[in-house]
């Protein structure tokens, strides 16, 4: 089918993404970083079997949840062509850091730039100065949620934008793709997403996660990620009787956090390509104690380094502790998905391409952070992150326009299409 065909279809396309996401964000799936079950939450599982129907409703045939809580499913090709398998992957879970049970979403038509008010909390403004990206929104339909939860597009727009794209190919079989794989995950935000997916029955080639923010993104670049934890042991006495015996593993915890880098290292002073050592957790009493750090570098040395540092300030605090000591333990948690992406430059190409096609201007750039895609490039699926139209993710002022989830159901089109025509 030429290009021009295609935008002439997707210009008359009644997009079903809106519907669908209004409706998924009501239903609560809050992962939960404490828990040792998995999927972490049960409730997650009812929005997989929700998304199971929605799937089998609109003719897929093999949709189905499995007892981990993914959804799987399968467009069958409808071309001649060798194509590869392409994988559309999104995650059902939303940040445990904000509420996400009730969610009430608003639509705010025509926006014109002014601030948005939250009815159920009146201290909750989306103030245009502190989300300079709504200026790119003027005329367009914003969505937020009504000021005591998250919204959840972050990422339940990229759920309703994979269904919503696959929706068009059922209904446009005169469109050619090759095989496209659907899957949604759970877990993703307590980075447990991929744990136990099974990529012999996925069989993909490529991937794309639909979890970016602006419009036009891809992110082809993402953290490297360590988890570190420094455990004490201090020296117990009664308190009446402590002098010259006490050593509080308390006081040494909050004196290795105290001596961390105030200019440098942390999350507060770093952007761009700075890493970042982040005590995430403090926990203890006088004889033992806990410290829990995240070190995040876009370099697996600099990770390293962080690691070295950590241990010198610890050693540097427990000389004036002699009778207590401190262990040590790094994990690694995943790896910056370049190193695997570079090898198939192709995978971006044509997600810049797809972009272009949509009407947009693509733009590379780098996670400050993760994504499923991470540890999936590294399972064998390379699998960088294109746009969602997610903004202010994680917190009551998350927000997405009704423009940017239909830019995004475009962009994932021409992104099969753009694979069949190569091929």
């Amino acid at each position: 089918m030429k290009q021009s065909r295609l935008i002439e279809n997707l210009k008359s396309y009644q997009y079903i993404s809106v519907s669908k996401f209004l409706n998924y964000v009501t239903i609560d799936t809050q992962s939960d970083p404490h828990s040792t079950s998995f999927p972490s939450t049960e409730k997650q599982k009812n929005l997989g079997r929700k998304l199971v129907e929605d799937l089998l409703s609109i003719g897929i045939e093999d949709a189905y949840l499995d007892e981990y809580g993914y959804v799987y499913a399968t467009i069958p090709s409808n071309s001649e062509k060798a194509v590869p398998v392409i994988c559309f992957c999104s995650h059902m879970d939303t940040s445990p850091d904000a509420s996400g049970e009730n969610v009430k979403p608003i639509i705010h038509k025509n926006y014109a730039g002014e601030d948005l008010l939250l009815p159920d909390d009146p201290t909750q403004v989306i103030r245009l100065k502190d989300h300079p990206k709504l200026r790119s929104q003027i005329g367009n339909d914003i969505i937020t949620a009504s000021g005591t939860t998250l919204l959840g597009a972050d990422n339940k727009a990229g759920l309703a934008e994979i269904v919503d794209a696959a929706n068009f190919f059922i209904t446009h079989p005169e469109v050619k793709h090759g095989e496209i794989k659907i899957l949604f995950t759970p877990d993703e935000e307590v980075g447990r997403g991929v744990e136990h997916v099974d990529l012999k029955k996925l069989n993909a080639d490529f991937g794309y996660t639909v979890d970016g923010e602006a419009r036009g993104t891809i992110e082809n670049e993402t953290f490297s990620a360590n988890s570190a934890i420094i455990r004490i042991k201090g020296v117990s006495a009664h308190p009446g009787f402590a002098k010259g015996s006490m050593e509080s593993a308390i006081k040494i915890a909050s004196e290795i956090v105290a001596a961390l880098p105030k200019d440098r290292y942390s999350p507060e002073c770093t952007s761009g390509k700075e890493g970042f050592i982040h005590p995430v957790s403090i926990s203890g009493t006088v004889e033992e104690a806990t410290i829990e750090f995240i070190l995040r570098d876009f370099a697996d040395e600099e990770l390293t380094s962080h690691a070295r540092l950590l241990e010198a300030i610890a050693n540097e605090v427990m000389e004036g502790y002699p009778n207590s000591s401190f262990t040590l333990e790094v994990k690694e948690q995943y790896r910056n998905m370049k190193i695997v992406l570079d090898q198939y430059p192709q995978v971006i190409e044509y997600a810049r391409e797809a972009i272009e096609r949509a009407g947009m201007e693509p733009k590379l750039q780098s996670i400050r952070g993760g994504t499923d895609g991470s540890r999936l490039s590294f399972m064998g699926l390379p699998c960088p992150n294109i746009f969602a139209g997610e903004h202010a993710f994680h917190s009551k002022h998350e927000w997405i326009s009704v423009q940017d989830m239909q830019k995004a159901v475009d962009t994932i089109i021409h992104l099969a299409v753009l694979w069949e025509e190569k091929s």
